[in-house]
């Protein structure tokens, strides 16, 4: 016994150091010839990342823009979202094995995704959707154990005159190994193959996008295996087959004619088939709404399946052939019977819900004339109620919401809760989950918003005298101070999307900001999705590229940017205007369409408000209510200059 006693010490002294190894950080610290190796390939003409220097020691010495790192030195963030930039994904990227979020959407990246980015062991986030990536998806992506979200392809109306720069290939088997994966996003790509029946393995998954592809064949039947699936987005594919009958409600399941610019060769047997079945479902679907309109119904919900506001003009634009709709209702209903009486009171349903007939008669069932703007996730149309009252009617498809139906519903208790002058009021909403929308109906403001006023150029466009100026930026100022502040059972509220496009103008000229907290209502990738324009019109608050939170004092930061557009009259900030304002050479920041009429005193003041909150730190950026105290100071504004 104390021969083997001694052996087996022997052998832990051996393994000992081995196991002390083991139990270090992944990496040390990045070197800097690394990062400037990363910075090439990303940035082949250095215009963007000058932050990322060569005479620096440290990588991690907070200087370097978009690098986040941990207390051990180590790299675990790279965040370069919206940054134009033009180069490569380097194969080096993956030596970064601490890295646990990469966003490098909203670019303008080329190439393939490196194999390598698989050896970024302990990724959560993974951001490359539009970028103009091209070639595969590497099998070995599945061997990311830690993905949570991969989002991987473009924006739908973006999905034109783009071939060979998009993914191409087949989605690999491998993908069912991501056993953390909550979001998977591949829209608008070229994929083809099947789906693979590994996904209906990945059991933390809840969206799963892949629309607008060039996949075939059948639903896998697996797929209803996943447990907490709760968006299916198939559209604009050629899949066949029965839809298994476990598929979340909220899947978007479409099934097209295969077009000639796809498979010519098969066009015509697979347009008949279609033509035949289509024929079959709509008389299915007429005979459903008939007996459906001769029961009385009420309430918001309506449970009958209709086309969607934009499904008619996205095929006919993408397919001229016949669409074969299904959708199960099984699922995702936050007003269902039963469900919204938890969270608010009948009080508050009675005076705020809507019902679908009701907005459907408002907008004329949607007139194309009354189409007031279009996002890639939003439809807005001019409506008139029964009571004569104009409204703005949002339409929201229910894939870009919040699939948790408690979350869903915090989100709409909010919003019914938020009034103030300087907000744009919410007169309802409605939740259509046969048409797979919701509608928040708003009042209709009749001046636009404060992005037309600016750039008037030669007499088109209407001058905003100096005190509406200043009357708009107080009445800003007060709408932002009441959503961050915690009063009145109110939680305090980070808008998040602030700007001109954002802020309406009334009959009297008052300012109302609209969207505030939209956020709440829409999925994580949504709001994702909404940040390219920010970014290129300068609102996105520096600090975000590297914490990726929004706070107060980056809604602080995106209205300074507003403050400068209203007193120079533009939407383009540059650097000189800002030095031009700091030095008060009025002639260069404010507005020459003002023809000098404004007082220098109070120009002087809102500049030097418009400084302070853009200022590069957040934390040397005042709070709103110093800022509220600073343009209290200014005396009320006249009409004499």
């Amino acid at each position: 016994m104390g021969f083997l006693s001694s052996i087996f010490i022997f052998i832990l002294i051996l393994t000992y150091p081995q196991q002390i190894v083991s139990s270090q950080p992944i990496d040390t610290k990045p070197s800097l010839s690394l990062i400037m190796t990363i910075k090439a390939s990303l940035d082949p003409k250095s215009l963007i990342l000058s932050s990322w220097s060569a005479n620096s020691t440290d990588p991690c010495n907070g200087s370097f823009e978009g690098i986040a790192c941990n207390e051990f030195g180590q790299v675990v963030n790279i965040s370069l979202q919206g940054k134009e930039l033009t180069g490569k994904i380097p194969p080096e990227i993956g030596q970064l094995q601490s890295l646990s979020g990469l966003y490098l959407h909203f670019n303008k990246l080329h190439g393939v995704v490196p194999k390598e980015i698989a050896n970024l062991i302990q990724l959560s986030d993974l951001y490359l959707n539009v970028n103009n990536l091209s070639g595969v998806i590497p099998p070995e992506v599945g061997n990311m154990s830690n993905l949570q979200e991969l989002h991987y392809g473009l924006m739908v109306e973006e999905s034109s005159n783009l071939a060979g720069i998009l993914l191409t290939g087949s989605i690999p088997n491998q993908l069912g190994g991501l056993k953390n994966i909550s979001v998977l996003v591949l829209q608008v790509n070229q994929l083809t193959g099947a789906i693979p029946a590994s996904l209906g393995d990945l059991e933390m998954l809840t969206r799963l996008d892949l629309s607008f592809n060039y996949l075939f064949g059948s639903i896998p039947v697996k797929l209803a295996d996943a447990p907490k699936l709760q968006v299916l987005d198939i559209r604009n594919n050629t899949l066949s087959g029965n839809v298994p009958l476990d598929i979340p409600e909220s899947a978007n399941v479409q099934a097209i004619q295969k077009n000639q610019s796809r498979k010519s060769q098969t066009a015509v047997v697979v347009g008949v088939i279609a033509l035949f079945v289509a024929v079959a479902v709509t008389g299915l679907f007429t005979f459903s709404w008939y007996r459906r309109q001769k029961q009385k119904i009420g309430g918001t919900l309506s449970s009958d399946r209709r086309l969607s506001t934009d499904e008619v003009k996205e095929v006919t634009r993408r397919s001229a052939s016949p669409l074969i709709s299904l959708e199960y209702s099984n699922g995702w209903d936050p007003l269902g019977k039963g469900r919204g009486g938890s969270a608010f009171s009948q009080e508050v349903f009675e005076s705020f819900m809507f019902n679908l007939d009701e907005v459907e008669s408002a907008t004329q069932y949607f007139a194309e004339a009354n189409l007031l703007g279009k996002s890639n996730f939003t439809a807005v149309y001019k409506g008139t109620l029964r009571d004569g009252s104009f409204v703005a009617i949002k339409c929201i498809s229910k894939t870009s919401c919040k699939s948790d139906e408690t979350e869903f519903l915090k989100g709409l208790k909010l919003l019914t809760s938020l009034k103030h002058e300087n907000l744009l009021r919410l007169r309802g909403f409605c939740c259509s989950k046969g048409r797979g929308e919701c509608f928040l109906i708003y009042d209709f403001v009749p001046n636009g918003n404060l992005l037309q006023y600016l750039d008037v150029k030669d007499g088109k466009g209407k001058v905003l005298d100096w005190p509406t100026r200043l009357s708009i930026i107080k009445g800003i100022a007060r709408g932002s101070h009441y959503l961050q502040e915690n009063k009145g059972g109110k939680p305090a509220l980070v808008h998040r999307n602030i700007s001109a496009e954002k802020v309406l103008v009334d009959q009297h000229y008052n300012p109302l900001l609209s969207d505030s907290g939209l956020h709440k209502l829409l999925a994580d990738d949504i709001v994702f999705s909404t940040l390219k324009e920010s970014a290129a019109m300068g609102y996105l608050a520096p600090e975000y590229t590297t914490t990726g939170r929004f706070t107060e004092k980056s809604d602080l930061y995106a209205f300074g940017m507003i403050i400068f557009q209203i007193l120079s009259g533009r939407r383009r900030i540059t650097q000189s205007n800002r030095q031009a304002a700091e030095m008060g050479r009025f002639e260069d920041f404010v507005d020459p369409n003002l023809c000098g009429n404004f007082v220098e005193a109070e120009a002087v003041q809102m500049a030097k408000v418009a400084l302070l909150c853009t200022h590069e730190s957040p934390n040397q950026r005042p709070n709103i209510e110093i800022v509220m105290q600073e343009l209290n100071d200014l005396p009320p504004a006249s009409s004499e200059c």
